[in-house]
């Protein structure tokens, strides 16, 4: 089979040929049809994997092909999706209680194991997620991982319809959560740099936005009401921090994005208003299928640039460039 791997870190990825992989018992295997490249994927050449060389790819979807002994919920020709969530130890402590994406194990597709950026997949049987039959299987892979993480943020946070919700940033997550949030019937607020974004971040659904090359961010938010919820999509800690002073009573910053410098944070601001800061995790399998589920009911759809595995490192190249708009997703035609 065809794939792209990185041979070791630092390195650049590589197109290789490689035997289709054998299907141990309890996994399945996959013939992948579409696989998204996040910025995530950059942690392969950084060496962050288990091992090398590795194939990266954690947005994966496409058919079952072959099942694995004791494997019982898929059968052949399922269209299936896998993102981050690699599957669990179920021993852990984090296991024994069902809180399953904090495996200690910590399996991540396309790190501890072989990711997506091939014709073929193999995975553990419950780290797939079934794909709804009105979604592509292109507009269904970032879903796997940005949407996800945008749709879990939202629906495990402590915002109910008709709150003010904020969304900072507009990119790959960004442009996903002001759907989710807008379809989830929250007062959703997009919050961006620059004031041509406006009218996109209104086709989004978004009711309210924020240029914050101009305005007070959070005097904006206070003005409105205070935010029930930010969530914060962007790698900007000082965007993130800026946003605090904002929140509503009881209020909650949502991190999703990992800046590389801290967060710096008035402690009045966190105490006064019983205000708090969390982060997400993207979310299990379940959460996965959850978030297909709700994407094809709603019309919660990605914004993609294809190309075709062969030219996966060009792919890779235009969405660590931050010039994609907004995901970019291998496929296999």
């Amino acid at each position: 089979m065809k794939a792209v791997q990185f041979a070791n870190p630092g390195t650049s990825l590589e197109a290789v040929e490689l035997d289709v992989p054998e299907v141990p018992r309890g996994h399945v295997l996959i013939k992948v049809a579409a696989s998204g490249i996040c910025h995530s994927d950059a942690m392969g050449a950084a060496g962050f994997a288990s091992s090398y060389p590795r194939t990266p790819g954690h947005e994966v979807a496409g058919t079952v092909e072959t099942v694995g002994e004791g494997v019982t919920r898929w059968t052949p020709g399922q269209r299936v999706g896998v993102g981050w969530f690699g599957g669990a130890c179920f021993e852990c402590e984090s296991c024994q209680r069902g809180d399953f994406i904090s495996c200690k194990v910590g399996k991540t597709t396309g790190l501890t194991s072989d990711g997506g950026h091939a014709e073929y997949l193999v995975a553990p049987a419950d780290a797939l997620a079934l794909i709804p039959d009105a979604l592509s299987f292109a507009d269904a892979a970032p879903l796997m991982c940005a949407g996800v993480t945008t749709f879990n943020g939202l629906r495990h946070s402590c915002a109910r319809p008709g709150d003010l919700v904020a969304v900072l940033g507009l990119g790959g997550l960004g442009h996903l959560g002001v759907q989710f949030a807008a379809k989830m019937g929250f007062e959703t607020v997009a919050i961006a740099r620059g004031a041509e974004k406006e009218s996109f971040a209104k086709e989004l659904g978004a009711h309210h936005y924020i240029d914050s090359t101009t305005t007070d961010v959070a005097a904006e938010l206070k003005r409105l009401g205070g935010a029930t919820v930010v969530l914060a999509t962007v790698t900007d800690a000082e965007a993130m921090s800026v946003t605090v002073p904002g929140l509503s009573a009881r209020g909650r910053l949502v991190v999703l994005g990992v800046p590389h410098t801290p967060l710096a944070v008035n402690a009045g601001d966190l105490v006064g208003g019983s205000r708090t800061i969390a982060g997400h995790a993207s979310g299990t399998a379940k959460d996965s299928e959850d978030t297909l589920r709700f994407a094809a009911l709603t019309g919660v759809r990605p914004m993609i640039e294809t190309y075709p595995l062969e030219k996966a490192a060009e792919g890779f190249d235009r969405m660590m460039s931050g010039r994609a708009r907004f995901r970019v997703v291998l496929t296999n035609d």
